[in-house]
């Protein structure tokens, strides 16, 4: 079974250089479902045209507009325009080899909502839209079934008898010149309406860009007069306000000047008043300062003389004073050089020439007699004295005189407190032993480990 060709629909997509993608509808559907995405558009509004194709590679119909992207090349998923509304319901265009196709463009858009989103092509030389989708088309990428072009055959019913004297042929050359003139006409008409229509969507299209531009200018010139316009009011505003502060500081200015003239005629006045009156108050100063100079140099006089005249009297009395003092004085070293020759050591070498013996008490030595000679050391150091007499140092006899006069153990109990235990006393000084002595059984162990002995 033959598969017939029938019209089918494609997307191709524009660049700067021409059409740079085509697909079939279907693709074109899924990548609007979000299942196919197209990253070499990534973030880019693509300029797309939606073509209707017959069997013989021919446009009937052409919608342009714009698709967006997003980052991840997906397309815009809020992009909703009826293509095959658009194709069925608008004008015409020009002729792609099967007549006048139906053109949906911004200049020549039915539904005036979707204007915006449509786009003009380009019918220059070179860069013709039209020529670039024809061109793509006829190429068949997509791989479009063709009908072969065949010659019509024509039923019997439609077939007539011409007349008899047509039944032999006319001049041929005249019959094909006359042809060649038609169809050269016919070709020119094509062409001419083809470029008026194309002019026509040219000059459409240059209009509705010369009314955006001037929209654009009327909005920014607008938004300039508005501009200047307050600017204007706010000069104009601060030139008032500075007039009015300017006439205000004049009048204040005038004012104080008056002010200043009275208070310098008034000053002047009390000036000349006060340099009068200082003359004559100084003169009356001048004279009460002279009169009380002299009664106070007066009274100064008086009572200086009065100071002198007592410490004269004081000084007379300060030198009677110290005569009696002198004579004191030479009393009292009368006294001392007697006192002197009865000191201490005259007195014990006295005592001593006349058979005085001195003795002394001290425990573990006894009695001791002390010669004269050892009377200024056991003065110095009596404990010393009585350690040397015993033959033991001065340390173990103060450490023994604590244990005679109290035989209880002197070492530390962990409380910081003294240990107190009754111990039996030693005699002699010379059998005592520090440590040992002085310690009850206890503690002295505890010495000998501490010491290793």
């Amino acid at each position: 079974m033959q598969i017939k060709p029938q019209t089918v629909e494609a997307v191709l997509f524009f660049n700067d250089g021409g059409v740079c993608k085509e697909m079939l509808y279907p693709e074109f559907e899924a990548m609007l479902d979000g299942v196919v995405s197209m990253l070499e558009f990534a973030d880019q509004q693509m300029r797309v045209a939606y073509v209707l194709v017959n069997a013989r590679l021919q446009i009937r119909a052409a919608v342009f507009f714009y698709l967006d992207f997003n980052e991840d090349g997906s397309a815009d998923s809020g992009w909703n325009i009826p293509l095959r509304s658009l194709a069925e319901r608008t004008g015409r265009g020009p002729d792609l080899g099967a007549g006048p196709i139906r053109l949906a463009c911004r200049s020549q858009c039915p539904v005036s909502w979707h204007q915006m989103h449509l786009w003009d092509p380009d019918l220059t030389p070179g860069k013709n839209h039209f020529v670039m989708l024809r061109d793509r088309i006829k190429r068949n990428q997509l791989g479009l079934l063709v009908e072969e072009e065949a010659p019509q055959a024509v039923p019997t019913e439609r077939l007539q008898m011409v007349a008899e004297d047509t039944w032999y042929a006319p001049d041929a050359a005249r019959q094909a010149a006359t042809r060649r003139t038609e169809q050269l006409e016919k070709e020119q008409r094509l062409k001419a309406a083809q470029l008026i229509k194309q002019q026509r969507l040219r000059i459409a299209s240059l209009e509705q860009m010369r009314e955006a531009d001037l929209a654009k200018l009327r909005d920014l010139a607008a938004q300039q007069q508005a501009t200047l316009q307050s600017e204007i009011t706010r000069l104009r505003g601060q030139l008032l306000e500075h007039e009015q502060q300017t006439v205000n500081l004049r009048a204040k200015l005038a004012e104080q000047a008056e002010g200043f003239q009275k208070t310098r005629e008034e000053m002047s006045q009390q000036l000349r008043a006060v340099e009068q009156n200082s003359r004559d108050e100084a003169d009356a100063a001048r004279a009460r300062f002279n009169t009380e100079l002299q009664v106070q140099v007066a009274a100064a006089v008086a009572e200086y003389k009065e100071q002198i005249a007592i410490r004269d009297v004081e000084l007379a009395y300060r030198n009677e004073l110290d005569a009696q003092l002198q004579e004191e004085i030479e009393a009292l070293q009368k006294q001392v050089g007697v006192l002197a020759e009865q000191s201490g050591d005259r007195v014990l070498e006295r005592l001593s020439r006349i058979g005085v013996v001195f003795m002394a008490y001290h425990p573990g030595a006894g009695h001791l007699t002390i010669a004269l000679q050892d009377m200024a050391r056991y003065q110095e150091n009596p404990l010393a004295y009585a350690a040397a007499k015993c033959a033991v140092s001065e340390e173990q006899y103060g450490k023994w005189v604590q244990h005679y006069q109290q035989p209880t153990c002197v070492a530390s109990l962990s409380t910081g407190e003294r240990c107190n235990m009754p111990l039996d006393k030693v005699d002699s000084p010379a059998r005592f032993v520090i440590g040992e002595s002085n310690c009850c059984a206890r503690h002295r162990s505890q010495d000998r480990l501490r010491t290793g002995s």
